[in-house]
């Protein structure tokens, strides 16, 4: 049963009930809920009104709940209970929406695959072959979405990728919106330039009446945006990127077909900046930024705390090395190393200098094409044993799709397409900025007769 079905036959409690039993269900094997909080929504269902009244919402662990456990992820913030709800979370409080839980996620949103995570906090499994990864960060998220039977949205966070990685991995639609289109306030920051809140949702057509009531400006976040989406646009000509097809050529042959049979026009373009310099340039900005913002987690004013026995400086470096993971840790260096006075020119600067030439690459797109397809993810859901070989500098170029969008501030959505070897394999339906409700009804299009 879809969203719109649930609505319409108005079985609120009894649907909250059986999701969270589901729930708690399916994390013995799967591991998709960092918490479960079934008192706050058994409590919501029973006086909500509004337009979502009594549909279930996951949320990601960074995303921050009044009175629930917000980790991030991350041992070093175990504990700690908000006593406040981010501006999404109180809007959807507002319609009526049920928290039902927070979900898994790598540690304060380091990953491609949902396996750096948190000490004693278990790694999620793809629901369609638990051998697999569900992909990150946002990863239970994903998972749940693709596993659950009733009428549920998560909504999740993306910095580089968090929400098509594994939107794709799982076989769920997820929508990265227009940078500053949803407030942060109430997210636990990865990178601010880059953070983005949106949503996954087992159809592209659930996304929209949940988009409707989180988008807005805020004036809590300085970053939020007073524009509105624009007016919905028939696609009548796509760009399809060609280097991102060149190892998926069935793909590529499958979705042109499927363009054909929606009468819509294609044209095959290059993006090199994007290509040549995203990763680098994403990684170098996010990890300066990560490591700015991890700096507060020192065991005084925020995150896990000890009594002081030594040094100041003896005291951050035992939290921080006891509660930070290593791919937590390895961010920092990098990230401290990419800022400092003497590097910050030959590195961040001119990381943020080619950041400009990226959206003006896309921008020049935009001009002759109204929205851009790629693949979401290079391959499909690798296997935990493949995960497992593969170097730092490899799991980094997991996000070489997914990266220049999110670079560029663009809204995309990741659709299911189709099949390979039985697992889910997506396309990345990128739009100008504001242009969330045209990429929303091109992805339903291409889901409603996708293979």
């Amino acid at each position: 049963m879809n969203i719109q079905e649930h609505f319409k036959k108005g079985k609120k409690e009894e649907t909250v009930k059986a999701i969270i039993k589901e729930a708690k269900e399916c994390n013995k094997q799967y591991n998709f809920f960092n918490t479960i909080t079934e008192n706050l929504a058994v409590r919501q269902i029973k006086t909500a009104k509004g337009k979502l009244a009594g549909l279930p919402i996951s949320v990601k662990d960074n995303i921050c709940v009044q009175g629930v456990e917000s980790t991030a992820g991350s041992a070093i913030l175990t504990g700690y209970k908000p006593i406040f709800n981010a501006t999404v979370i109180q809007k959807l409080m507002n319609e009526g929406a049920a928290i039902i839980g927070k979900t898994s996620q790598d540690e304060f949103g380091f990953g491609s695959f949902n396996v750096n995570i948190g000490l004693d906090k278990k790694i999620p499994k793809n629901p369609h072959d638990p051998t697999r990864v569900t992909g990150g960060s946002s990863g239970g998220s994903a998972g749940f979405t693709a596993y659950t039977k009733h009428p549920h949205v998560a909504i999740a966070e993306s910095t580089g990728g968090s929400i098509s990685c594994p939107a794709a991995f799982c076989g769920v639609a997820g929508l990265t919106p227009t940078y500053g289109l949803v407030s942060r306030y109430g997210l636990i920051d990865y990178a601010n330039s880059l953070d983005k809140i949106g949503i996954i949702a087992k159809k592209v057509s659930e996304i929209q009446p949940v988009l409707d009531i989180i988008k807005g400006h805020d004036e809590k976040d300085p970053t939020s945006l007073k524009q509105e989406i624009q007016k919905f646009k028939q696609v009548k000509k796509v760009a399809l990127v060609k280097e991102a097809f060149k190892n998926q050529p069935l793909l590529k042959k499958q979705l042109i077909e499927k363009l054909n049979e929606l009468q819509i026009k294609y044209e095959e373009i290059s993006l090199p900046v994007t290509e040549k310099y995203s990763l680098q340039t994403y990684y170098i900005i996010a990890m300066a930024e990560a490591s700015t913002n991890l700096a507060k987690y020192c065991g005084m004013r925020y995150g896990y705390e000890e009594a002081v026995k030594d040094s100041y400086d003896s005291y951050f470096t035992k939290i921080r090395s006891k509660r930070f993971n290593k791919e937590s840790k390895r961010r920092i260096i990098l990230g401290t190393f990419a800022r400092m006075a003497g590097y910050r020119d030959q590195y961040y600067l001119k990381a943020m200098q080619v950041r400009t030439l990226i959206i003006e690459e896309y921008k020049k797109a935009f001009k002759k094409d109204d929205v851009i397809i790629t693949p979401t993810m290079p391959c499909i859901a690798p296997k935990f044993s493949e995960v497992n070989k593969l170097t730092p500098l490899q799991h980094y170029q997991m996000d070489i799709l997914t990266v220049g969008p999110n670079l560029a501030g663009l809204p995309h959505l990741s659709v299911p397409f189709t099949l390979q070897e039985n697992m889910p394999l997506a396309v990345q339906i990128i739009g100008d900025h504001l242009t969330e409700y045209t990429i929303l009804n091109l992805g339903e299009q291409i889901e409603r007769s996708s293979k």
